[in-house]
């Protein structure tokens, strides 16, 4: 295990990175070029993931630049106690130690995951995926880079070149201390290391994520919302289901101009009544798909969501606070909402200023993992010789 960094030089390290990410843009750019040019696969939402133009380097310097200037989340007080015989006792934050994580496409993630993990005093392993291979080695040698600016180890960001049998070796028996495993991908993906982790894995899980239309909605906020929360179809936050209120006033007309609104923006509509079987509600789509439904009552519109979902992010669209408040309360989601898009679910828009990732796990963090999330914690007991009779 890395020795801990002082905070001053962590901070240091991610204002250099930041410095070089821009000074280096066009490489990334031409680099990541390479990468969408050697792309063979089908999936739009991969393809659209793996992209690094302008806007995504700007992205990635402004999340190194917020994560300098955050608090140092490690060494931080959450508990005291004086013990009658005099002891003083602390519960403090600490890092993991050794944190890995596998991830798809995205080569901003090479940046965002390992920003959050050095800043909370973790040595990240990065293991990308063969498409953004180019991408991800470019934006490590900036790390490396950065961290001999500062006589800091480059062992602290680490990139793992593995093909799937390697990583799968990597997984069942590492050839160095690994503390917590983070995927970030396809359902496939989850379930490979889950079956093959010998540590503990947070998932980053499937959206599949549902829009309630209340019989009390504002039918044009209903609308604005749905098409906000489709439009990234590549994104884990965006909406794939939507359930309909039976009693919403002029619910055919408000749902033949939704399909209208929808097909303008070359997204399919399918309609439930057309489905014998229930596989499709269990489906995230991450294409340009949308699934709509009716539904009769706020208790079957939450029983609809937490048999289907994928634990991520819920809205219900309403102008009734007590509907909103037991829907909230109930449903089963990481993230819910009331009036607003699915969209928000992510780190730097909840505040966090960035995220390792979107947890749909119960432990130890749910939703987005921001840096003061990517902590355990550590008992300081300080005696002057206690025994205990």
């Amino acid at each position: 295990m890395n020795t801990l960094l002082a905070i001053k030089t962590r901070n240091a390290v991610l204002v250099t990175m930041a410095t070089l990410l821009d000074k280096h843009r066009d490489e990334i750019i031409n680099v990541n070029k390479k990468d969408l040019e050697a792309y063979k696969g089908d999936d739009i939402s991969m393809f659209d993931r793996l992209k690094a133009d302008y806007k995504k380097v700007d992205e990635m310097i402004a999340a190194a630049k917020h994560l300098a200037s955050q608090e140092d989340p490690v060494g931080v007080e959450r508990f005291s106690f004086k013990h009658n015989n005099g002891m003083q006792v602390y519960n403090k934050t600490a890092s993991f130690g050794t944190v890995l994580i596998i991830y798809e496409s995205r080569p901003d993630v090479t940046l965002e995951a390992a920003g959050i993990a050095f800043k909370s005093g973790n040595k990240i392993l990065l293991k990308g995926g063969k498409e953004s291979l180019n991408s991800n080695l470019k934006i490590v040698e900036l790390w490396h880079k950065a961290l001999k600016q500062h006589n800091a180890s480059t062992d602290w960001v680490e990139y793992l070149q593995f093909n799937r049998k390697e990583t799968q070796a990597f997984l069942e028996k590492s050839t160095q201390k690994v503390d917590l495993i983070v995927p970030r991908g396809g359902e496939r993906l989850i379930a490979f290391v889950k079956q093959h982790a010998t540590c503990p894995v947070i998932i980053s899980g499937r959206g599949n994520n549902f829009i309630y239309v209340h019989k009390d909605a504002d039918a044009a906020m209903a609308l604005d919302i749905i098409l906000n929360g489709k439009s990234k179809i590549s994104a884990c936050n965006a909406i794939d289901k939507i359930l309909i209120d039976a009693n919403l006033p002029n619910r055919i007309g408000f749902v033949n101009n939704l399909i209208e609104q929808l097909t303008i923006k070359n997204i399919e509509v399918l309609k439930a009544k057309n489905f014998t079987s229930d596989d499709i509600w269990y489906e995230e789509f991450l294409d340009y798909k949308i699934l709509i439904g009716k539904i009769t009552t706020n208790a079957e519109a939450i029983a609809k969501i937490n048999k289907y979902s994928g634990g991520h992010s819920s809205v219900i669209i309403t102008k009734n606070t007590k509907v909103a408040k037991t829907f909230m309360e109930n449903v089963d989601t990481a993230a819910v909402y009331h009036n607003a898009s699915s969209r928000f679910t992510d780190g730097g828009q909840l505040g966090l200023g960035g995220e390792l990732a979107i947890s749909t796990d119960k432990l130890h963090q749910r939703g987005p993992i921001g840096l003061q999330h990517l902590v355990t914690n550590k008992w300081y007991v300080h005696g002057d010789g206690q025994i205990r009779s």
